[in-house]
């Protein structure tokens, strides 16, 4: 009888904090929080070889880092051609409201990673086919800390805000976001290009 060999996992969860997944790599600084693997996200390279993962998720993580270009330079190359990634950052119009943010993003970071943009390409090439605004953000952090009347009142004007905001990411970014208080959260999914 063969003995069957371990899948190989192709799915990280960068930053994983308290959050760690299923079937996922779970890579996190704090190794108290019992990571699958502990490393400083801001020492690069990463443990991985090349071409190594078909989604990564970076979930409120990249804010936190001192040079995101690199960091996505670093998770192109260990990304597989045609490979997803699912970002997910604070909306520059409520990105500072945690001490150790260092940035808040805009509906402009994908242009950084297209090779015609004039304004700053940093050299590591993605699509992004989505761009998504949320107002309400990280639920489940949000149902543990806030009052039951809150966090519903939250997830209702939250939805509807969500739907308009994403009607046009960008007008809304540029235009109206202060109106209701900022938005909490932008998502990016970016296909890598290789």
């Amino acid at each position: 009888m063969q003995s069957k060999e371990p899948k190989k996992l192709t799915k990280l969860n960068l930053g994983c904090g308290a959050f760690k997944k299923e079937g996922y790599v779970n890579l996190d600084c704090y190794g108290h929080l019992k990571p699958d693997i502990a490393h400083n996200l801001n020492s690069i390279p990463y443990p991985f070889p090349d071409n190594n993962f078909e989604l990564i998720e970076a979930d409120h993580v990249l804010e936190h880092l001192e040079d995101v270009f690199g960091v996505m330079k670093e998770l192109r190359r260990i990304m597989k051609p045609g490979g997803v990634l699912a970002v997910k950052v604070p909306h520059f119009s409520r990105g500072f409201t945690h001490p150790e943010h260092k940035r808040g993003f805009d509906v402009s970071f994908p242009y950084y990673f297209d090779p015609s943009f004039k304004g700053g390409y940093c050299g590591s090439e993605f699509a992004c086919d989505k761009v998504k605004l949320r107002w309400f953000a990280q639920p489940y952090l949000k149902k543990e800390t806030l009052p039951s009347f809150a966090y519903y009142f939250g997830v209702i004007f939250g939805t509807a805000m969500d739907f308009f905001a994403n009607l046009s990411p960008f007008i809304c970014s540029r235009l109206w976001c202060f109106l209701v208080g900022g938005f909490e959260e932008m998502e990016f999914h970016f296909i890598c290009r290789k």
